[in-house]
């Protein structure tokens, strides 16, 4: 019976133990601990860092079985709400507005009633999470600012649990759109691995305008450090924490705040572009809606839809804002820096962590 107590005390020991390393901030504990600082390069195609900085598309091999659900990723400010909004109007799909925002839409007394303006035809963004309160026990604020990298072998039971739940609650073909997981993709893959994966992208340059409450206000040579006060979409603290694995992001370097936008843009991209099954253009799905819509429906296996209804839900809208901030030069200057760093960073990673 002593035997049976001192199992059951070291299986409630090792339970603790194993979720305070799955937790929000168990690794940041550990690593701490252990003391971790850079983690090196996570696995990743170098050859698509030599692709052209804008416009260059590939695929991460064919579809698998009829999808289980339907992944959206995308950065902020790219048209991700649009394209949530198409799938929320087929009625063959239950389609969840960024599962990990810190609204947690689930919960009435904590989402509000705000909706963005920019977000032509949305009332509400919380309607497919009604009756889901019980999300909440899942829920980890953190995700929105750590562990924003995991690979195929990362585990978390609470993400995991988390959209399980959306999944089985869904009626029809679940679509859940996210604006988080650009570098949780390989984790997301390797756990779900029947869904289908899409990868919206914009031009970022228009992306990085938009991302500002007043471009023509905002000084084009801010550092990172001095951007804080313009931050409207978390760039200072993904750069914070995504340091650990990309060294060229810290803030403590001190680099112009676009070129630090500019380095998660590609690295998202790229990471879209290995991982997902389909990659979007924003400006693809403005110059010609029919035709991209009904590549889109089809890769998902959609058995009908009607396309009158989503066609109207897309207003087409002017590109190249960015001229109005700074000539092509400008911005043609910072992006080739970037572009440098990144190929240094695959060639010689350990060179471009240590230096400052």
């Amino acid at each position: 019976m002593l035997g049976r107590a001192r199992a059951a005390l070291r299986q409630k020991y090792f339970d603790t133990f194993r979720r305070t390393c799955l937790a929000d901030d168990g690794r940041d504990i550990l690593a701490s601990a252990l003391g971790e600082g850079w983690l090196g390069p996570p696995p990743f195609p170098p050859a698509l860092l030599g692709s052209s900085p804008y416009g260059f598309l590939g695929q991460a091999g064919p579809p698998g079985p009829e999808p289980s659900a339907i992944f959206i990723t995308a950065r902020f400010r790219t048209g991700s709400t649009l394209l949530w909004n198409i799938f929320r109007h087929v009625d063959a799909c239950t389609a969840y507005y960024e599962p990990l925002n810190e609204r947690r839409w689930f919960d009435p007394s904590v989402r509000g009633a705000w909706v963005d303006s920019t977000h032509a035809g949305i009332q509400d963004y919380w309607r497919e999470y009604e009756g889901l309160s019980g999300l909440g026990a899942h829920y980890r604020e953190a995700w929105t600012r750590r562990r924003l990298y995991m690979n195929e072998t990362s585990a978390d039971l609470d993400l995991k649990a988390y959209v399980d739940v959306l999944l089985a609650r869904a009626r029809g073909v679940p679509v859940l759109q996210f604006n988080r997981v650009d570098f949780r993709l390989p984790w997301l893959r390797a756990n779900y691995p029947r869904a289908r994966l899409i990868h919206l992208y914009r031009n970022p340059r228009d992306q990085w305008c938009s991302s500002l409450a007043r471009p023509e206000a905002t000084p084009r040579d801010l550092t990172i450090d001095q951007f804080r006060p313009y931050d409207r979409f978390f760039l200072c603290p993904w750069a914070e924490e995504l340091k650990r694995h990309f060294p060229f992001l810290d803030p403590a370097r001190g680099e112009v705040a676009y070129r630090v936008f500019y380095y998660v843009w590609k690295l998202s991209y790229c990471f879209g572009v290995a991982y997902s099954h389909h990659s979007l253009a924003y400006e693809s799905l403005m110059e010609d809606p029919r035709a991209e819509v009904a590549k889109l429906i089809s890769l998902v296996e959609i058995p009908s839809y009607d396309e009158d209804r989503l066609l109207a839900l897309i207003r087409p809208r002017p590109s190249g804002r960015w001229e109005r901030y700074a000539d092509a030069a400008w911005f043609e200057r910072h992006e080739a820096a970037c572009e440098e760093t990144l190929r240094a960073f695959w060639e010689r990673p350990t060179m471009v962590a240590d230096r400052r």
